[in-house]
């Protein structure tokens, strides 16, 4: 899977400063691998004379780690809501001074209010791309094995006699706790939001259940392998499938992806785009920020990753195919049945640990 590993175009505008000055206009961006559009750096740079350092990461695990060590010498960085809120609560983020926002006016009013729950007032956030976490799967292989299965449902992975006719074609599920524990506890009937101790053993009862029939947990990994035809289904992030659906028509491969979104619910799930309260390069981190937020960059983005954002203006300049792609702005009725999760104590953390190792490990 490749990695945008990018640094901005040459500097402009020197007007007569060092080398060494030059040097010092330079904002570093640490976000998701396969996250944006190489040439919305490359233009950014352009227009501010900014260079951009871009580095990636697959999970929230490691930019967690990285931030609660502290000096990570990132000025942008880019979790997800659950991790965002204890993030926050850590201190590890600056407020934003939104003075040198002037583009904040474009965002979506309800995308705005459902991160609050993360982060008060959006004091330390904007939304970067928001999507669902659901099914991706090819329509061949699932069609062949199984003719009526259930792909609108979360029976495709948790109910033993139906993933188990997959096994042998290729399964991945995210490798994230944050994740599948909802989404079992939504098949159960359980409130996805649970933090009690009783309601994550029975979601590990399920996940150990289907375990034998699991050929991975990663967390981007299956892009290329539905892409490519390699496995048959995973259980991930919306924008990465339907970046493997288009991959593979790219190939014609003879590969058909489709995603779905489970008719129990399905979590929706937000990005955000935060500054480290150690970041060495504020002032050019909200540049950054600002220019993401203009509605032709930000659209430009989610055209290439086949993911909403919060940026409400943005519409006017999203293509008409991704923008009407239900798998990407769902409707509203369904948007009704998505839900989010709230930060977990502590003690809810190490308690659902220790039972996603128990899922992980089989045992």
């Amino acid at each position: 899977m490749k990695k945008l590993l990018f640094a901005g175009a040459a500097l402009l505008g020197l007007l007569g400063s060092s080398a060494l000055a030059a040097e010092d206009r330079v904002v570093r961006v640490f976000n998701w691998s396969d996250y944006i559009d190489a040439s919305i750096l490359e233009d950014f740079t352009k227009e501010t004379g900014i260079k951009v350092v871009y580095d990636v990461f697959d999970s929230n695990e490691i930019l967690e780690t990285k931030l609660l060590a502290g000096g990570t010498g990132y000025d942008v960085v880019v979790p997800t809501g659950t991790f965002l809120g204890r993030q926050v609560q850590a201190g590890v983020f600056q407020k934003l001074d939104k003075s040198k926002l002037p583009n904040l006016e474009n965002m979506w009013p309800q995308i705005m209010s459902r991160i609050e729950r993360f982060d008060p007032g959006n004091e330390h956030a904007i939304n970067y791309m928001w999507g669902t976490t659901g099914i991706g799967y090819n329509v061949e292989k699932i069609k062949e094995r199984m003719p009526d299965a259930p792909v609108d449902s979360w029976d495709m992975l948790f109910k033993p006699e139906v993933v188990s006719k997959f096994a042998d074609c290729g399964i991945h599920v995210l490798d994230t706790a944050d994740e599948m524990f909802p989404a079992a506890l939504t098949y159960l009937g359980l409130d996805p939001d649970s933090d009690k101790p009783e309601d994550f053993a029975k979601a590990t009862e399920v996940l150990l259940k289907i375990r034998p029939y699991i050929q991975k947990f990663h967390s981007s990994e299956y892009i290329n392998g539905l892409a490519n035809g390699d496995i048959c289904m995973a259980i991930g992030w919306s924008g990465d499938v339907l970046q493997a659906r288009d991959r593979a028509a790219e190939a014609d491969n003879g590969v058909t992806i489709a995603y779905s979104i489970p008719k129990e619910g399905a979590m929706m799930w937000f990005d955000n785009m935060a500054i480290p309260a150690d970041a060495p390069h504020v002032e050019e981190a909200h540049a950054f920020l600002n220019y993401i937020m203009k509605p032709e960059v930000v659209a430009k983005a989610t055209d290439y990753v086949f993911y909403a954002n919060g940026n409400k203006a943005s519409q006017a300049f999203v293509s008409k195919e991704v923008l009407e792609d239900p798998a990407i702005y769902p409707s509203e009725a369904t948007i009704e049945n998505l839900f989010s999760v709230t930060t977990k104590s502590p003690k809810a953390m190490r308690v659902r640990t220790r039972e996603w190792t128990k899922v992980k490990t089989g045992q």
